[in-house]
């Protein structure tokens, strides 16, 4: 099985980053992953998206026209992203900051406040994990607790002060995932 994922968002908003833990928990439980990064020039602030595939069986190209799950982190993303996912997939849209509600009914849709949940636990730049946390709720491409053991693994040293805070935000948007 292969799934696509987008990942989009401002510059800023963790990104690329949560591609890269979608990916690394792909590679540390035996799929076969691509992580193909986008961003204009601005970084933080500018735009920023991300493609994952994840499949059982290599992967023939890493580019997607019609991705089964989108993550739009802000509403340029969501314009974007949302006549481009494929139909039966999932969009997880960052209700916080996205005003806008999609007319589609062949796709999941998830409005999660993944900002505020953020901020409850401390620091708006979460936000990207109360999305994966989320994902693993309504998709569960891998149980949360891989999530988190791939975030432990791979997160840098000098963020693990961070952990304990990422996995309650994590554990948060999935817990509203799965109860929406």
């Amino acid at each position: 099985m292969e799934t696509s994922i987008v990942v989009s968002g401002f510059g800023g908003q963790g990104v690329l980053f949560a591609g890269q833990v979608l990916a690394y928990t792909g590679m540390d439980h035996g799929k076969e992953v691509t992580w193909i990064p986008s961003y204009g020039p601005e970084m933080r602030g500018g735009t920023a998206n991300c493609t994952v595939i994840i499949s059982d069986e290599e992967i023939g190209a890493p580019l997607v026209s019609r991705p089964s799950i989108v993550l739009a982190l802000n509403l340029p993303s969501f314009e974007k992203y949302e006549p481009m996912a494929a139909s039966g997939g999932l969009m997880i849209i960052n209700s916080s900051i996205v005003n806008a509600c999609s007319e589609r009914d062949d796709i999941d849709l998830v409005y999660l406040p993944a900002s505020d949940i953020a901020r409850k636990f401390g620091s708006i730049k979460m936000m990207n994990m109360a999305i994966l946390g989320a994902l693993a709720g309504k998709r569960p491409l891998f149980p949360l607790s891989d999530i988190f053991e791939s975030l432990e693994a791979h997160l840098p040293k000098s963020k693990h002060h961070l952990l304990d805070a990422n996995h309650k935000v994590m554990q948060a948007g999935f817990d509203e995932a799965v109860k929406g």
